[in-house]
């Protein structure tokens, strides 16, 4: 059975605003069910531990998704969500792959978190895959901090400059997540339309968009544990 680590921000706060923010829940079921469907056994961490805060805005009825359904009525999985590992003591060595959804909060602590970006760097030292959605990215920060050069030529994606704008956060949040990746070295693919799903694959590195592409992101990486490393199209 491959095992799957997801790691969710424990996040809430914005700036200069009274809004909230967290886990988009959609980034979360949407790939966890994927997983799940699949026979995989899903573990899930968070920095704090415990629950995680949930974005209000991706419990809207405009952004449910099926999955969103779905979990409302497993126990098992919100009992897990409820009770979030922290970060202490995971070893890649114990999983075939680790995925980080998004939601805003991830723009505050994994990208700041020595922990996580450590974990980051094991996944790949030990060739197994790490994957990202919207703002899960990221997490990805600190792991380019603590090893300068890792993202360098990397195609990668992530929520977009366009697509923060669009959703009148841009003035609340610590920075812009395509900004920071380009400043890091990163060849930053987008969609040509704000809100259409993406995906990108790049040897151990997956990674999609937006909301919409957190399912696709997820059978991206499926593939990629099933049929070895993909290669750069």
């Amino acid at each position: 059975m491959k095992r799957i680590l997801m790691i969710l921000t424990s996040h809430q706060q914005m700036e200069n605003t009274d809004s909230k923010t967290g886990v988009w829940l959609g980034e979360f079921t949407d790939p966890y069910y994927e997983f799940i469907d699949q026979g995989y056994q899903v573990t899930l961490a968070s920095p704090l531990g415990g629950k995680p805060p949930v974005d209000g805005m991706s419990e809207l009825t405009e952004h449910i998704t099926g999955s969103n359904r779905r979990f409302t009525e497993d126990e098992l999985a919100q009992q897990a969500f409820a009770h979030t590992h922290t970060l202490v003591g995971l070893s890649a060595n114990n999983f075939d792959a680790v995925f980080f959804p998004g939601g805003h909060g991830p723009l505050w602590d994994l990208a700041l978190d020595e922990l996580s970006g450590k974990l980051i760097l094991e996944f790949f030292n030990v060739n197994k895959p790490v994957a990202a959605v919207c703002h899960g990215p990221a997490a990805l920060v600190k792991a380019a901090e603590l090893v300068p050069g890792l993202l360098s030529g990397k195609r990668l994606t992530g929520f977009t400059n366009a697509e923060e704008t669009l959703v009148g956060r841009a003035n609340h949040i610590p920075f812009k997540l395509e900004d920071k990746l380009i400043a890091l070295g990163a060849d930053f693919k987008s969609a040509l339309v704000p809100f259409f799903s993406h995906v990108e694959t790049d040897g151990l590195l997956i990674t999609g968009q937006n909301p919409l592409s957190a399912g696709p992101v997820a059978k991206a990486l499926i593939e990629v544990l099933e049929n070895g490393i993909a290669v750069r199209e």
